[in-house]
């Protein structure tokens, strides 16, 4: 899945066995984001809500996590 954060950046999110590898999007390629960690108790359904809540404070008035494609 892919989330766009607030117009800023964009996050591509998969699940490997039990546990979410997440990805940062950056022109051309993807780069393995280490330093965001996502339990793995968190559902699909949950994760922009969970992504909202780790980034709240770059956000503007008006701003949210949305999905991509």
């Amino acid at each position: 899945m892919r989330f766009n954060v607030y117009g800023r950046f964009e996050l591509e999110i998969m699940r490997d066995n039990e546990a979410w590898v997440v990805f940062r999007l950056v022109p051309g390629k993807r780069v393995r984001a280490a330093d965001l960690v996502i339990p793995s108790e968190i559902r699909a359904g949950e994760l922009a809500t969970y992504l909202d809540d780790v980034f709240h404070e770059l956000a503007q008035p008006g701003d949210s996590v949305t999905v991509v494609g």
